[in-house]
C-alpha cells in the first residue's frame, strides 16, 4: 500500500520536512511541484525531517503542467478548503494521489476549477480559523487512508 503525497509549491520548509516524514512513516511516495519557497538543500528541511530524508521515495516536478501531464492517467484526490465533498468520503486506494496546495494560498482557481468533482476538504469548527497546517492536514488525510485500506 503507498498514497502519493503532493505538495503544490510548498512554501515552508519544516512542514516539508514533516510531510518528508510522514510520507516516510506511512509508506506514502512525496511528490514536489516548483517552486518552492525554499532551497531542497536548506538543512532546516532536512532537520525537520530528521536522518529519514535520505529514505523518502522523492519526485520533483518543474510545474503544476509537467505534474498533471506525467499523471494524467492516474486517480488524484484534491483537497482545499474550497472542497464541499469531506475527506472521509474520497474513494481511498492503492496509489492515489493526494494533492495539497501551498501554505499561503491553497490550490490555484485554476486547479480548483478544472478539478471541482475531485475536490475535499477537512472540516472547520471554529469561524475564527481560515486553515489547518499543512503538515497536519496531510496527516489527517493520509491516515484516514491508511484506516479506508486496513
Amino acid at each position: 500500500m503507498a498514497y502519493n503525497i503532493v505538495l503544490i509549491e510548498p512554501e515552508i520548509h519544516t512542514n516539508t520536512g514533516n510531510i518528508g516524514r510522514l510520507s516516510l512513516a506511512s509508506g506514502s511516495n512525496l511528490h514536489l511541484v516548483k517552486p518552492f519557497g525554499f532551497e531542497i538543500s536548506d538543512s532546516r528541511l532536512k532537520r525537520a525531517g530528521l536522518d529519514y530524508w535520505k529514505h523518502i521515495n522523492l519526485f520533483t516536478y518543474e510545474s503544476i503542467d509537467e505534474f498533471l501531464e506525467t499523471h494524467k492517467d492516474k486517480e488524484m484526490a484534491f483537497l482545499s478548503s474550497h472542497g464541499s465533498q469531506k475527506y472521509w468520503d474520497i474513494d481511498y486506494k492503492d496509489e492515489l494521489f493526494l494533492i495539497f496546495g501551498k501554505e499561503s494560498k491553497g490550490l490555484s482557481k485554476h486547479i480548483t476549477e478544472k478539478f471541482s468533482d475531485k475536490l475535499y476538504s477537512i472540516p472547520l469548527f471554529s469561524d475564527k480559523v481560515r486553515s489547518i497546517n499543512l503538515a497536519n492536514a496531510v496527516s489527517i488525510v493520509v491516515y484516514e487512508g491508511i484506516r479506508n485500506l486496513r
